[in-house]
Order: C-alpha cells, then structure tokens, then sequence
C-alpha cells in the first residue's frame, strides 16, 4: 500500500505549486531547481580500477549467480528468470534477472533487469524495473595490467520510502549506493584473488568479502536527523535571498 493516497499526492502536488507561484521570479527559479535535483530521479557514476583483465572482470560482473557470493554485501538474493541468448558472440543478450539488494541503509529494494546490449568482454547495458527503474550501462577498458571498471546508472528509485523521501534525504540515499559501489570494488578484487588462487590452502587465505549490515533503525535516524538540517538550509537560502 502507498504512504499516500493518490488524491493526497494531488493535493499536495497542488499545494506545492500553488506555494511557488506566490514567490517572486527569482525565488520561484531556485524553487524549481531545488525541486528538480532532490526529486527521486538519481545518476550515478562509478570508477574502480582492479588488477586484472578485462575478460577476467567481464566474466565476474555478467556472472549473476555468483554475485550473493563475491558481492554479499548488497546482493542478497539473484534469480536468472531468462538466460537470454545462447550464441557464444551474443551469449546472455535479452537475459532476466531477479534481485534483491541492499546497501548500508536497513532497506531492501526489489527489482529486476534485462540485459539489452552486448559488447564482451568490454560492455553491457541494462534496463530495469521494479523498485529501481532506469539503465545502467557497465563499460571496462584494459590498462596495464589494470582494469579501469565505469558504471554509469541513471535510475529512479521508486520504493515509496525513497521516492517520497528523496526530496530531504537524497544525500544520504547517493551515499548508500556510493557505499555499496566501494564495497563492491573490495569485494571484486578479493574475487580475482579468489579465482586465480593456485590452491585450496591459498584460497582459504584470502579474506571473506564484506557481508551486509545489518537492518537496525539507526541510519534511518541520523537520516532523519540529516534531512531536518538540510530542510533548514534550503529554507533559509531561499527565504533570505534578495
């Protein structure tokens, strides 16, 4: 069930632009943008750099049922619905897949995303639906002997606690995906590790990945408190402009 009734979100939609139209040009235009950047509509963009090559990283990444085991701190459970196309060029085009995923914030989000573009072992696109909505696009270039890792993720998050919410905490939602993304890079290291460990006795020497946090109600707290100081600031910037 929605934590607002559609005629409540009316209503409030109303009374918001009702509001803007009683400032001047100049406030109503910071109003605006305000609005704009703090709505549920997020971008994100991620760099990591590992040891290794790009077919090594591709082949992790595409892997979707080994990521609740090299990446547990925010996968926690992967369901391939589609495997997609069976070709070798175009092996996993059109897949489907189920998550759910968490961050170091005590929520889960539900969603699902089909893989729509191909490029092994140096890209792949997605789409996704569900509680997160958008593309994401995964592109690695071979350097050295590094790999430089790009996610670009244009998403809207659609979770009621987040897309009725973002408008204060979206501060704090971007630094739970940028948290998730900096476990992710640990995590993928320690899996190529993993991987090309020589034995069983040199695997086990290597560090577990980072597990999940666990759901307690503390970082909805400092969220919260977070959001009312923010609130604050937005207020008194666009009450105290000239």
């Amino acid at each position: 069930m929605s934590v607002m009734t559609l005629p409540a979100k009316r209503i409030a939609s109303g009374l918001v632009y009702a509001c803007m139209w009683l400032l001047d040009d100049n406030k109503r235009a910071s109003l605006q943008k305000t609005i704009s950047e703090w709505s549920n509509s997020y971008h994100f963009v991620s760099n990591w750099r590992v040891k290794g090559t790009v077919q090594e990283v591709y082949e992790i990444l595409f892997e979707d049922k080994a990521l609740t085991k090299w990446w547990p701190s925010v996968y926690l459970d992967v369901k391939v619905l589609d495997p997609g196309e069976e070709k070798q060029d175009q092996k996993g085009l059109g897949k489907i897949v189920s998550l759910k995923t968490k961050g170091w914030l005590p929520y889960i989000l539900n969603w699902k995303f089909r893989v729509v573009e191909t490029n092994k072992p140096f890209r792949f696109l997605i789409e996704s639906w569900g509680d997160l909505n958008g593309t994401g696009v995964w592109q690695l270039k071979q350097n050295g002997q590094f790999v430089d890792v790009l996610f670009d993720w244009r998403v809207r998050a659609d979770k009621a606690f987040i897309r009725y919410l973002s408008f204060i905490l979206k501060p704090v939602f971007s630094a739970n995906h940028a948290w998730s993304m900096q476990r992710g890079e640990e995590s993928l290291r320690l899996e190529l590790l993993r991987r090309r460990a020589k034995s069983e006795a040199e695997r086990k020497r290597i560090p577990a990945p980072p597990g999940p946090t666990p759901s307690n109600p503390l970082p909805y707290v400092a969220g919260a408190v977070l959001g009312v100081w923010l609130v604050s600031k937005v207020f008194n910037l666009l009450t105290n402009k000239k």
